[in-house]
């Protein structure tokens, strides 16, 4: 045990303030292996004391990015020295395990992460029986993962593996075990979307002011950037402006049309207070149409969430 204790102070030891490719959600398949302590018991009225074993196993899990659920299947030996007790348990005790579990990554997108997990299954241990005790299995992890690229991941952790009591000539005995593994698993998710090509220069005479989702309240800045609208239009002399609303995808289309009115009115009466005539000013409700990005339906992208300001 103190060997595995100074590997997981070495594995905490990397640069765990490094940042990985952020991930993205997908299958992966696993292979695990690690030693096994079967705790102290009583079988069939003998007291036994297990020498440290082994474990052995496999997953499939689907990772959600962060939450991550998957079935387990892990096989657990140990040498008990303690005598035939049966069909089965024979100086050795063997146990496998399927599992379902729930875990958590606490920081996914980083190189190291540490993880917590539950599970619950079914436990199939040696006794009178040549296929053994059916029971009732739950087990309790803590870990931590290194994520060496966006598709090969490395875990070390500690696990609690126990069942209801199995039975061997005609009475029940506790099972507790104590696990360390490591893990190497694989995932299947598609690569990160390369980020969206930056917006197109607005030249002036023309300027843009973005909004909060759902909002059409000016922002500091977007004061700022109204009154250098303002400024622009008195130094053309005769001009006129042209104030074009914009909404991102989500929500109703209907609403979105009157939100990208009421944006581009608020600009409008901001205009005029800074001294340009009202009559100068065309104001325009585009709604969903002319995204600045292109996205799906329902999508909140912050740059779609704005007013044109045209001076011609």
């Amino acid at each position: 045990m103190k060997n595995a204790l100074v590997g997981a102070a070495a594995l905490v030891a990397l640069p765990v303030m490094t940042q990985a490719q952020s991930p993205s959600p997908g299958v992966y398949l696993g292979a695990e292996g690690g030693v096994n302590w079967l705790l102290n018991t009583t079988i069939a009225g003998f007291g036994v004391t297990p020498q440290t074993g082994w474990v052995a196993g496999g997953v499939i899990g689907y990772d959600f990015v962060g939450p991550r659920v998957e079935l387990e299947g892990a096989y657990r030996q140990n040498q008990t020295n303690a005598g035939p007790f049966g069909t089965a348990v024979r100086n050795q005790l063997g146990q496998l395990g399927i599992m379902a579990n729930l875990l958590y990554d606490f920081m996914p997108g980083s190189v190291i992460t540490p993880y917590i997990g539950a599970g619950a299954g079914l436990g199939f241990v040696d006794s009178n029986s040549s296929l053994g005790s059916t029971v009732f299995a739950y087990q309790g992890t803590i870990g931590l993962g290194w994520n060496v690229d966006t598709n090969f991941r490395v875990n070390l952790d500690g696990r609690y593996y126990g069942t209801s009591n199995p039975w061997v000539n005609g009475s029940s005995w506790s099972n507790n075990n104590f696990s360390i593994m490591v893990g190497l698993q694989l995932r299947f998710g598609q690569a990160p979307a390369a980020p969206p090509p930056p917006p197109p220069a607005v030249s002036p005479p023309s300027f843009m002011v973005f909004f909060d989702w759902d909002k059409s309240n000016l922002s500091v800045q977007a004061l700022s950037t109204i009154q250098q609208a303002a400024d622009a239009f008195k130094q053309k002399g005769s001009a006129r402006i042209t104030a074009a609303g914009h909404t991102d995808t989500s929500g109703p289309e209907a609403y979105n049309m009157a939100l990208s009115l009421r944006r581009a009115n608020a600009i409008k009466d901001t205009l005029v207070r800074d001294g340009v005539p009202a009559q100068a000013i065309t104001v325009i409700g585009m709604g969903e149409k002319g995204l600045l990005v292109p996205t799906a339906d329902g999508v909140r992208e912050p740059q779609n969430r704005r007013v044109e300001i045209v001076i011609q």
